[in-house]
């Protein structure tokens, strides 16, 4: 099991026993439209992803568990995706369970994870795709160093109609 810390909370790769926090958290009808998700997923699912599909390297995916450092609590979980060795750059994304956000959870988890893919995976750059009204993601990748660097135009459909994409990235300075 892969540990990663700071004095509040811990980033650890997600276990079978985390099924039914990211059952309940993938399930969640809220948060379809951040996660692009159009349809529930089963148990069984989300057990099979925990069993084989977490993996950095053979799926190019890997899902965190977030939790609190004293009592062990999930407090979310932070995933990085489209891993590219070749390019070294991954996509990164975070989800906070709605009783923890506004805690400054999510700014820790991702300072910490910025550290492991530019000091262990030794990867060029991060990403993050985000709505454009998601003011929340907007403000904390921007605290955390990122930059705009794209503007995908009604890019993604929703009820309401199509919403505008923008994308961020980190660069690694101390990488040549």
């Amino acid at each position: 099991m892969m540990f990663l810390s700071n004095e509040n909370i811990i980033l650890r790769t997600a276990e079978p026993y985390d099924a039914v926090c990211i059952y309940e958290w993938e399930n969640d009808r809220r948060i379809w439209r951040v996660s692009e998700t159009l349809a529930p997923y089963s148990m069984h699912q989300i057990e099979q992803f925990l069993l084989n599909n977490n993996d950095l390297v053979s799926e190019k995916q890997l899902r965190l568990m977030i939790e609190n450092r004293n009592d062990k609590t999930p407090i979310g979980c932070i995933d990085i995706y489209d891993y590219d060795a070749f390019n070294e750059r991954a996509g990164i994304g975070i989800l906070i369970d709605e009783n923890f956000r506004n805690k400054g959870f999510a700014k820790q988890a991702v300072d910490i994870l910025i550290d492991y893919c530019f000091n262990t995976l030794i990867l060029k750059q991060i990403y993050i795709l985000t709505f454009i009204d998601n003011l929340n993601s907007i403000k904390l990748f921007e605290s955390t160093g990122f930059e705009r660097c794209g503007h995908r135009k009604q890019w993604l459909k929703t009820p309401d109609g199509f919403v505008d994409q923008l994308e961020y990235q980190l660069i690694n300075t101390n990488k040549i």
